[in-house]
């Protein structure tokens, strides 16, 4: 079971803390903050974590959040003089890491910005001017006196293009920014406390790693070619010290059972383009449910055309984010070659990225359709500043793909169990209900029938839910929903309701009457009778979520009716 934290009345707080021989860790805590990037809500708050390493010379790793601007700058003015740093790292350049640079370089304008390539081309979009700077590429070193050799080590797609480690030969300290960490915002420094932290753990790396976890492999393997590796230093929650071979090694194992996995999905985006690899995050998030594996591929940077056309004719199937126009020639070699190494079995799906400069879909949706492919969610097109269901809408499009290109080995399982076992465990009844939940301007609903009572003290439910409902990303930890009862004899019409499939983003309550609970979660007005609950820990039962949640409320409207049951004659489907 995993327990939330304590709730807390600060917001925005600051923590220094000297984490190893002349190293010093600045910490701004963000209590409150609910959600990170739209994407995924948050239920412990977040961390955003940067680094001083005073050699000879002094090097900043990373900056923090905009919201911190005065706090950050104000405790960074007060360890040291700006003017006094000859290097700022830059670990990538997403804003909740590098939304202080400008700031950094008005306070400090002789220092030397440190990146890869793709990192310094994405700062001079961010910062708008000039300013000295040193590219580094993978085993590259920066000697900072007095035994802080720093190496970096090039890990794109962890979770952004431009991604480097660093790696300090003096304290055995690996800096990784995204990679490692977790949205959990405590005053405890370092993960001491394993089993409060692991929960988030894993979800961050289902959310940002798994549609990496090639990516995520060739890191690890960098990072064997370096010398024991005792503290790695995260840019998101604690740093991890006492668990460093344990929450690698589930990096490994997860990773690992990724690319092991039967069938491959290419997603292609544009890199600082729009809103493109976000909203191709949001899509391989949805296809990694499914249990399929992603390749994560940025159309910018497709060096070897051979090696792309590899790719995408092993992949059941595409998704391709449309470039900008202007761009066009630079990407059309790429474009050409994935329509050039496609076959009418796989599957298809385009997005508009939203940079207001986007080729038109259509022509090259009809490119694709001549050649035969099947088109496995309706396009995405983006007309204004994606939300919360726009990123919602593009993670059950993904789904949708990945239940398509698995839906033969599905049938197989299916059809895997003896038929002396499979009738017998259709003998297993369970009630029938609809699982109702809203977070932010999110909502989702389900049919379930795997429920049931599993303590009086606390009173706790456990529900079953398939790893690829949509309604799975708002049943995480500390997130409120509620069980509605559904009546014998007066069923028929919400469960025909919501078996039916529905599209990316479709309103799940359409024609449904429903009044709000007190945790903002549907009540099925036709329902018998409904329950508030809160998730408090979820068991991986391969491909169901166990989730286990407290019941705090609830009615009956009908106190002499029955509740449904659902009778199987079979255990192979619901």
């Amino acid at each position: 079971m995993v327990a939330l934290t304590e709730k807390t009345n600060k917001r925005l707080t600051m923590q220094v803390v000297d984490i190893a021989s002349d190293t010093t860790a600045i910490r701004s805590l963000d209590w409150d903050r609910d959600r990170f990037d739209i994407e995924f809500g948050l239920q412990n708050g977040t961390t955003y974590n940067s680094f001083l390493i005073r050699g000879e010379q002094t090097a900043l790793v990373d900056t923090s959040h905009e919201k911190f601007r005065q706090l950050f700058l104000d405790t960074l003015k007060g360890l040291v003089n700006p003017a006094d740093i000859s290097y700022l790292i830059i670990s990538h350049t997403e804003p909740d890491h590098s939304g202080l640079v400008k700031d950094v370089l008005q306070l400090a304008p002789d220092i030397t910005v440190v990146g890869s390539k793709v990192a310094i081309q994405f700062l001079e979009n961010l910062v708008h001017q000039p300013f000295k700077r040193q590219i580094v590429k993978n085993g590259d070193r920066l000697d900072l006196g007095n035994g802080h050799e720093l190496e970096f080590v090039i890990a794109p797609n962890l979770h952004w293009p431009d991604t480097i480690f660093t790696f300090d030969h003096k304290t055995q300290t690996l800096f990784t920014c995204d990679a490692f960490g977790l949205h959990y915002c405590s005053d405890s420094t370092y993960d001491e406390d394993l089993k409060a932290i692991e929960a988030d753990f894993e979800y961050y790396y289902e959310c940002l790693m798994a549609p990496n976890a090639r990516s995520v492999l060739s890191a690890l393997k960098r990072m064997a070619e370096l010398e024991k590796i005792s503290l790695i230093a995260t840019g998101h929650g604690p740093l991890l010290y006492h668990n460093v071979e344990e929450l690698t090694g589930r990096y490994r194992n997860w990773s690992q059972t990724q690319t092991k996995a039967e069938t491959t999905v290419g997603v292609f985006y544009i890199s600082d383009y729009g809103y493109s690899y976000r909203l191709a995050q949001a899509i391989a998030l949805g296809i990694t449910k499914t249990g399929v594996a992603v390749e994560l591929v940025d159309l910018r940077a497709v060096g070897d055309l051979v090696e792309l056309r590899e790719l995408v004719s092993r992949c059941a199937g595409i998704v391709i984010g449309m470039p900008p126009v202007s761009d066009a020639t630079q990407i059309q070699g790429a474009l050409s070659t994935i329509l050039g190494s496609v076959n009418e079995k796989q599957a298809l799906g385009i997005f508009e990225s939203g940079g207001g400069d986007d080729e038109p879909i259509d022509p090259l949706l009809s490119k694709f359709r001549n050649l035969g492919l099947t088109t496995a969610f309706p396009a995405i097109r983006i007309k204004q500043t994606p939300v919360e269901n726009t990123y919602k809408l593009c993670e059950e499009a993904g789904t949708d793909l990945g239940q398509w290109v698995t839906r033969d080995r599905s049938i197989k399982q299916m059809k895997s169990l003896g038929a002396d076992l499979d009738k017998a465990l259709g003998r297993i009844s369970g009630g029938l209900y609809i699982i109702t939940a809203k977070k932010g301007d999110v909502s989702s609903a389900m049919l379930a029938s795997w429920v049931s009572q599993a303590s009086f003290k606390p009173i706790g439910i456990t529900i079953a839910v398939a790893k690829d409902r949509a309604i799975e990303s708002l049943m995480q930890v500390g997130d409120k929903f509620v069980l509605n009862v559904l009546e014998e004899g007066n069923y028929q019409r919400l469960m025909k309701h919501f078996l039916k499939r529905f599209a990316p983003g479709a309103d799940r309550f359409e024609g449904v009457k429903t009044q709000p609970a007190e945790n903002g979660s549907p009540i099925l007005t036709e329902a018998l009778a409904y329950m508030e609950c809160e998730v408090v820990s979820r068991m991986d039962g391969d491909d169901h979520w166990i989730v286990y949640s407290t019941v705090y409320a609830g009615r009956v409207s009908k106190t002499e009716a029955l509740t449904a049951v659902h009778h199987r004659k079979v255990g192979n489907h619901y």
